[in-house]
């Protein structure tokens, strides 16, 4: 997958952004600083999926499997015109992506919309939820969900849809997906993410403020008054609020881990 090229030393570079190295999952993520050109590019409305909702359609599985696209982003290509805005440099040379990077605004958007047509059948079929570059399968037989995956490999082989192996997990009673424990009888938060947070100190900005409530906004359903809660975090995110951390603050922010740490299981409906 010819993810990026080399550019030549004659050629005329107009536009280049410094390259990020950010961590994700333990390993180092190669993506550009692409703020200024998202400000300009026009927002892709394309509904993603709400996580509660979509793991709620697990409440009979008996076997679940997971698939993670490997390197999602890039299996979509880029227009030749568009590339030059697409540029990073480093201390060896200036490169242009080939393929949709990790930073574009409108990335998770255009993957969605590209899953959701690839396996429209299988989603209406209701056997299948699809969360950006995640897989989820689940069944109340093992025989089924055996035909499911053939299904989904003979979909992703012929148009080069990569599967990362080490991220599948197949056939289980219950599994991590979505920043959750799911099963077909009940939903928990991932503890691993449970204690990334707590590992977190008192928030000396903004963007530190928005981490925690952001984070703790995908497990909402677990968190009894949530909105509450968090209100005056959030009021602190507001234009004209002047940024200060009070005790009341501090209690709020360490209320949310407590909460977050002795969330209790959620039993999914049986409609």
């Amino acid at each position: 997958m010819d993810v990026i090229r080399k550019i030549a030393h004659n050629e005329m570079v107009e536009i280049t952004t410094p390259v990020l190295i950010t961590w994700y999952v333990g390993k180092a993520r190669l993506c550009g600083y692409f703020r200024a050109l998202n400000h300009y590019k026009k927002s892709d409305r394309y509904p993603i999926p709400r996580i509660p909702h979509a793991l709620d359609k697990l409440e009979t599985a008996k076997y679940i499997t997971k698939m993670d696209c490997m390197k999602g982003f890039h299996h979509n290509g880029v227009k030749q015109n568009s590339m030059k805005l697409l540029r990073i440099f480093c201390h060896m040379a200036i490169y242009e992506y080939t393929k949709i990077s990790f930073g574009i605004k409108n990335a998770p958007a255009n993957f969605q919309r590209i899953m959701d047509t690839i396996f429209q059948g299988e989603i209406l079929e209701a056997w299948m939820v699809l969360y950006i570059d995640d897989i989820i399968l689940y069944s109340e037989t093992w025989g089924d969900h055996l035909q499911y995956i053939e299904i989904v490999l003979s979909k992703c082989t012929p148009i080069n849809l990569k599967i990362s192996l080490k991220k599948c997990n197949v056939g289980q009673e219950e599994l991590l997906a979505l920043v959750h424990e799911v099963s077909g009888l009940s939903l928990a938060i991932d503890q691993n993410k449970v204690a990334e947070v707590l590992q977190k100190p008192v928030p000396k900005n903004i963007k530190e403020i928005k981490s925690l409530p952001g984070f703790a906004s995908y497990c909402r359903k677990h968190i009894k008054q949530f909105s509450h809660i968090t209100s005056s975090l959030y009021r602190l995110c507001s234009k004209d609020v002047v940024f200060e951390i009070t005790k009341e603050r501090i209690d709020v922010y360490e209320r949310i881990k407590h909460e977050l740490t002795n969330a209790p299981f959620l039993v999914l409906p049986d409609f």
